[in-house]
């Protein structure tokens, strides 16, 4: 094949709808919006959700709770995920973005006792930790502070 054989794949280029061009183009005079009517008028159109009248099915569903707009949500942390750092590595949560671990800190970071922790005297600056998550930490020579 040679630069000047080059064509687009068959139907990967579609030629735009041209509206109100002739009859014979199969959308002329009223532009395939059909006779009179709402929706054929200019800015016409019913909102999002509109049925005709009837009572929208979002009035009909019964209303329950709220939503707490103070509420926090915190990214959850591993123990078995700290064992990537080096030991006497001071871990914070910039270092847990940078090595991937948490995708964003959102409200702050939570330390759960999930697996292993083998990597020793760490220091863990997070926001919260469970007790045995804590307890693992000390154990392993290292120690947490809460932010």
């Amino acid at each position: 094949m040679k630069l000047h054989e080059l064509q687009p794949a068959e139907g990967s280029r579609k030629v735009r709808n041209r509206v109100g061009r002739g009859t014979s183009s199969g959308n002329g005079k009223t532009s395939g919006r059909g006779q009179k009517g709402q929706k054929s008028r200019s800015g016409g159109g019913v909102r999002l959700g509109f049925e005709g009248g009837q009572t929208p099915l979002f009035r009909r569903l019964p209303k329950r709770g709220f939503t707490n707009i103070n509420r926090k949500e915190y990214a959850i942390v591993s123990l078995s995920d700290l064992n990537g750092f080096a030991d006497g590595t001071e871990v914070t949560a910039v270092q847990l973005v940078d090595a991937g671990i948490v995708k964003n800190e959102k409200s702050g970071i939570k330390l759960l006792a999930n697996g292993e922790l083998t990597a020793k005297n760490l220091t863990v600056k997070v926001a919260k930790a469970s007790k045995t998550a804590e307890e693992a930490v000390k154990t392993a020579g290292g120690s947490i502070e809460v932010i």
